[in-house]
């Protein structure tokens, strides 16, 4: 069974995310067991301080490195992690295959950060893996901890009810989903592609293929250019 251990300013930004869905599941089922940790718990402060001002001046606050450092100690003390993740905005851009190594590991470890960041001591010492979701400013790293986190869950075996729909989601192939229908096959005269009401499967899978390329090829010429290069690999 997979661990994640999750450490955060803010972790009621987590708790109910990663009780619900797919991911609350998962926990009920016993396939992943998740850990939230409050940073203020390991801040020696009496005030539980978990901030401070940026050495050299300039607006805005950084997370300590001793609630930090003190934390990630005691769980290595535990157990041994495959990778320690810390989501950054200058990290490397998050993908599908990054979900996909990351779920055959046996412990993980992310480390939110929050306000201008961390001690770069931090980073320079325990981290093992950065990774971003975009280039946009979010209020902490809990958003792309969560994103993250359900992205390696889902594809875990016994996850999802269809044990083929993480296989064929987005991007698996580095290529975008085909169009999907359900019940009516007419409704206000909109109709459902006849070829997918046909029963014949091997065409209905030639139509997906064909669909997930064009709409690639359409919405994300980066990806596209990345589904030729693996496809002539």
């Amino acid at each position: 069974m997979l661990r994640i251990d999750i450490i955060s300013g803010v972790p009621s930004l987590l708790e109910s995310p990663l009780s619900n869905s797919i991911v609350g599941r998962a926990r009920e089922k016993g396939i992943v067991d998740i850990h939230i940790h409050d940073l203020r718990n390991y801040s020696e402060d009496k005030h539980r301080k978990i901030d401070d001002y940026p050495y050299g001046g300039g607006a805005g606050m950084v997370l300590s490195i001793q609630p930090i450092f003190s934390c990630i100690e005691k769980l290595k003390n535990e157990r041994t992690y495959d990778d320690i993740i810390f989501t950054a905005p200058d990290g490397k851009k998050y993908e599908q295959s990054d979900a996909n190594q990351l779920s055959v590991c046996k412990n993980l470890m992310i480390l939110c950060g929050h306000y201008k960041g961390v001690d770069h001591r931090v980073r320079e010492a325990v981290i093992t893996k950065e990774y971003s979701i975009g280039d946009y400013v979010l209020s902490g790293g809990e958003i792309p901890a969560l994103v993250i986190t359900d992205s390696i869950v889902r594809i875990l075996p016994g996850a999802l009810g269809d044990s083929e729909s993480a296989l064929t989601d987005s991007f698996q192939e580095s290529l975008l989903s085909a169009p999907v229908y359900t019940r009516p096959a007419i409704y206000k005269g909109m109709k459902v592609p006849e070829v997918l009401t046909s029963g014949n499967h091997k065409k209905v899978e030639a139509w997906r293929k064909e669909k997930a390329i064009q709409r690639t090829k359409q919405f994300r010429p980066d990806l596209f250019k990345k589904f030729q290069k693996e496809s002539k690999a």
